[in-house]
């Protein structure tokens, strides 16, 4: 029995630890990264729950959403151009994510600046330029209610 107890807790040792799901701020979310194509989502994510193709001011869109409150966006279709998530499971390596307080994204992410634009509240890293890759936290009632990553268009 003793061997058997042993011969369990090697293997369960042996196993790879499970990949944190992550914010990587200016890189990416959940493994996405901004200008991954849409193979290299689909690798990291799998397959997406709804896919959408539409159309914007700046041409044709197409948005693959996934459970847990993931959506990857491609402007142009080819590359991703931004990510967010609404889900809980995603944190920064200081452990900021949805439903963190603002205080939180204050003092444990570096460079952001706190604001409300027109009416929202938000913290994000680098300036709204078109060009600039942002990292926005979106903040109601004192709460992290989304994260976005993105490159500013315009």
């Amino acid at each position: 029995m003793l061997l058997s107890s042993v011969a369990v807790l090697a293997a369960a040792l042996a196993l790879p630890a499970a990949a944190p799901a992550l914010i990587q701020v200016d890189r990416g979310i959940s493994g996405v990264r901004l200008t991954n194509s849409q193979a290299e989502v689909r690798a990291a994510l799998g397959k997406p729950r709804r896919i959408i193709r539409d159309r914007n001011i700046f041409g044709p869109t197409l948005t693959f959403r996934y459970r847990g409150g993931i959506t990857v966006f491609f402007q142009g279709r080819r590359n991703v151009t931004a990510v967010f998530t609404t889900g809980r499971g995603d944190r920064t390596a200081r452990g900021v994510g949805v439903g963190s307080s603002e205080q939180a994204v204050r003092t444990r992410v570096p460079g952001v600046r706190c604001e409300t634009i027109v009416g929202t509240r938000t913290c994000h890293t680098n300036r709204f330029e078109a060009g600039q890759r942002v990292t926005d936290f979106q903040i109601r009632n004192g709460r992290v209610t989304r994260v976005a990553l993105a490159f500013v268009i315009d």
